[in-house]
């Protein structure tokens, strides 16, 4: 369970049900207490539970500054969301789809079906089909890097945008912009995040979920695990 703990001008009073992202460069968060700066948290709606908050935090951040505040997304326009049945990606799927863009996924063949049901237009499979075929689209939000990230700048039409959280891009579109980015936490998007799951108009992908005394397995695990794995510090 996480609570505030103080009060003040932080718009957050004690005892309240918050959920956030802490700061990057602070260690210690599989733990029973962690001291996180007001700014970085959100109220959690009574009727949202503490598994959901934790699935939605990083990656509905992610997709969210990807898509609207690097990638300016709006309606009519084509987004190709790379890892589009992952958990990011899944996130970046449904937040363009609710906008209005024209949704292009791409993956492994055995998560087409997955990235269809989150919200995909069309689904490239990056092992078997051609990704070239995808013509221009004015967004990529890219969660892969390397090859993949090179070949998409060439997609991107005239004053589009490729977005990719993997580190500075390889390879730049001729006539658009390569925004590279670390997410940062935000209290106002969070609101719109978790306003959109109560909605029922974004839905999380949970994977597995282990208690504390599990953490370093889960996160070593030799299996490929679908969904977002999430940690429960008490019962």
């Amino acid at each position: 369970m996480v609570t505030a703990l103080g009060y003040g001008t932080t718009g957050l009073s004690v005892g309240q049900r918050v959920f956030g992202l802490t700061d990057w460069y602070r260690d210690g968060t599989l733990a029973e207490y962690v001291a996180v700066e007001a700014r970085n948290l959100a109220p959690l709606p009574g009727d949202v539970d503490f598994t959901a908050g934790a699935a939605l935090t990083m990656p509905g951040l992610t997709a969210w500054q990807g898509l609207f505040e690097h990638g300016h997304l709006r309606a009519g326009q084509s987004v190709l969301v790379h890892g589009a049945a992952g958990v990011v990606g899944s996130m970046a799927v449904q937040l363009a789809r609710e906008a209005g863009a024209y949704v292009i996924g791409t993956g492994r063949a055995a998560d087409r079906q997955r990235a269809l049901d989150f919200g995909t237009r069309e689904f490239v499979d990056l092992e078997n089909d051609d990704l070239e075929d995808v013509g221009g689209v004015d967004l990529v939000f890219d969660v892969i890097g390397g090859d993949i990230a090179k070949r998409s700048a060439g997609l991107i039409r005239a004053g589009g945008t490729l977005v990719t959280v993997v580190g500075p891009p390889e390879a730049r579109p001729a006539n658009g912009l390569a925004v590279d980015f670390v997410v940062e936490s935000d209290r106002a998007q969070l609101s719109e995040i978790v306003r959109r799951l109560r909605d029922g108009r974004l839905r999380t992908n949970i994977g597995k979920v282990s208690t504390l005394d599990d953490a370093v397995a889960a996160f070593n695990r030799t299996e490929r695990v679908k969904g977002k794995t999430i940690i429960r510090v008490r019962p």
